[in-house]
């Protein structure tokens, strides 16, 4: 456990809690926000270093009246007992964070291979991650989608932040982050007559939601193109030029909105999925310029890669990446998610650990 990052870290909780017992900061709502967060972030280690504090003292102060009364010598083994657990968890909560981790997402999904059927089974995707939100007093809104005429998606996009201040600085992205990648099911299809299970696949991008501080977007390197919606008609759809395509040049990322019915609102809608994608961007490009080390220490998902597979046949879920497997999918796909979540996140931080022990090599 490094001590001076650990003195560090309190000296910077002290300085965000003198910071938000300020009321002038509560003048900049943004800004506030980002202290109140990373507030929340140390909270756990400064927790934890205060349980430390506490526990040693009491060991001392019993081991100098254990002399005198039993009661305290039993008391000081009770106290040295636990002193090497909450340095265990102290180091944890050390280990570089994942500096997304008190992010809101938006995550898009797509029908991939199977036509009609992958469609469907993006709708369920998105059900399951709706549901899941729900359960968690999350907030979730649909951007954008595109239907098929069966009720499935080509493509979906939905935010899901959370109310308040994250605990601990653990938001919405980290529990998410790890959905990010190509999931397949394996049943019969609504379309199938004969009774065949087909494969198909749908593929899901989890985003850490920029705010404008994060990413600095040129207005010149945008180039904003207006059309009319598609998809099922209505009051304002199909009949006016009100969906909005937006292309960041120097990238090539192209973001493109057609639910709201006025321009302005698609509009906001794009350049809110357009600051993840390039804040995503950025990132990417920062951990492939990284070291071997630091590289271990962050997970990143390829999104190319098949990550899960739900088999309704046997009503089973598998999760490729760490060989996880249960059988309970259809409660998985009501949003009861946190049982893959909680092993993948397990994971996570073993590698984690085990990359910072390699690093010190």
């Amino acid at each position: 456990m490094s001590t001076d990052r650990l003195s560090s870290l309190l000296a910077e909780h002290a300085d965000l809690e003198k910071q938000l017992s300020d009321p002038a900061i509560h003048a900049d709502q943004g800004l506030a926000r980002r202290v109140g967060r990373r507030y929340a972030e140390l909270n756990g280690i400064a927790a934890a270093a205060k349980e430390l504090e506490q526990v040693r003292s009491d060991l001392e102060a019993a081991n100098e009246l254990a002399g005198e009364d039993e009661a305290f010598a039993a008391e000081a083994v009770e106290l040295a007992a636990r002193i090497p657990v909450i340095e265990e968890k102290l180091s944890e909560l050390l280990l570089p964070r994942d500096p997304n981790d008190a992010k809101d997402v938006i995550i898009e999904i797509k029908g991939g291979e199977g036509g009609e059927e992958a469609a469907l089974f993006a709708g369920d995707l998105l059900r399951m991650y709706l549901r899941y939100a729900e359960k968690h007093g999350w907030v979730a809104e649909v951007i954008d989608s595109e239907n098929t005429d069966l009720g499935g998606f080509k493509d979906v996009s939905v935010a899901v932040k959370t109310k308040g201040v994250p605990e601990d600085g653990r938001g919405v992205w980290s529990r998410l982050k790890y959905e990010g990648g190509v999931h397949r099911v394996q049943r019969v299809p609504a379309t199938e007559s004969q009774g065949r299970i087909h494969t198909s696949a749908a593929g899901v991008l989890v985003l850490p939601e920029a705010e404008e501080v994060d990413i600095e977007i040129n207005q010149g390197d945008l180039r904003i193109d207006v059309y009319r919606s598609g998809g099922p008609g209505g009051q304002s759809v199909n009949t006016t030029d009100s969906a909005v395509r937006i292309t960041h040049i120097p990238t090539g990322v192209v973001v493109s909105c057609q639910n709201e019915k006025s321009q302005l609102q698609n509009k906001e809608s794009a350049m809110r999925v357009l600051r993840a994608r390039l804040l995503l961007h950025a990132q990417e490009q920062a951990n492939a310029e990284a070291s071997d080390v630091r590289k271990s220490q962050v997970r990143t998902m390829d999104r190319s890669e098949r990550i899960r597979t739900y088999n309704y046949p046997q009503n089973r879920i598998s999760d490729h990446r760490i060989g996880f497997t249960a059988y309970n999918l259809d409660l998985v796909l009501n949003g009861e998610l946190d049982g893959v979540l909680d092993a993948l996140s397990t994971a996570d931080r073993e590698a984690r650990i085990a990359g910072e022990e390699l690093g010190r090599k």
